[in-house]
């Protein structure tokens, strides 16, 4: 079967402040724009994982970031920081080679994945 790509999109709002940082080191919130992109193989029901399942596990996950202090789970909540954060609790998850890209407000974004 091929090989496909899935993403969803869903947002979470937080506040962090970065230690040591002089203007970012004041707690202030963002709404963060959460993209992730899984990628498998079409299987034999006709989609590599269904949609519903997929937006249910993200949603999931994100709520543990949702409305926090992200220091209070991230040392150095950075966006960096928290992409590897939740990159490999969905990693976790769903098991699937993926990407997880976080936009920190407008215009600033960093990504990770594992695809091969």
């Amino acid at each position: 079967m091929a090989k496909m790509r899935l993403g969803v999109i869903d947002y979470i709002d937080s506040a962090h402040y970065l230690p040591g940082h002089g203007k970012c080191g004041r707690i202030h919130g963002h709404t963060y724009k959460i993209e992730v992109i899984i990628e498998g193989e079409v299987r034999e029901s006709g989609m590599v994982i269904d949609f519903y399942d997929l937006k249910k596990g993200i949603k999931e996950t994100l709520q543990e970031y949702d409305h926090k202090l992200l220091n209070e789970i991230l040392e150095f909540p950075s966006s960096e920081h928290l992409c590897l954060h939740i990159h490999s609790r969905l990693l976790e998850k769903f098991g699937f080679p993926l990407l997880v890209r976080i936009w920190e407000g407008e215009g600033k974004w960093c990504e990770m994945d594992n695809f091969s």
